[in-house]
């Protein structure tokens, strides 16, 4: 696993360990305020970013492309903002920060359709 893909399922690795470490100090402290926020990382972090790194895997010429270097950092960017993001608005001390995550999270997710709708002639058989 190379470039994007390698990057994608990485960092997936990374959340998914963050997330990990997250719910078992939830479990220990015994509260769960911030369940949502733990979820959502694992949700995006690792099943969403392991599964784009693994469709770049699959399908080189999607992966060697600006388009998904783009698509890389506009996840990447989306995720590192909903999470706090997250946790600012249910702690109500604002909600713009999930609100942009939220968008970019969105527009990321818009890339890879588009992605995977323009290589369809480019997978595996």
């Amino acid at each position: 696993m190379r470039g994007v893909s390698f990057w994608f399922f990485f960092t997936a690795t990374i959340y998914v360990s963050l997330g990990m470490i997250w719910g078992i100090e939830m479990s220990i402290s015994e509260d769960h305020t911030l369940a949502p926020v733990h979820a959502h990382l694992n949700l995006i972090g690792w099943v969403t970013m392991a599964l784009f790194g693994l469709y770049y895997h699959l399908v080189p010429a999607s992966a060697d492309t600006g388009l998904a270097r783009f698509h890389f950092v506009v996840a990447t960017s989306g995720l590192l903002l909903i999470v706090p993001g997250i946790v600012l608005a249910i702690t109500e001390r604002g909600e713009l920060l999930a609100k942009v995550g939220s968008i970019l999270t969105l527009i990321s997710m818009l890339t890879f359709v588009y992605t995977v709708a323009r290589n369809r002639d480019s997978s595996p058989r």
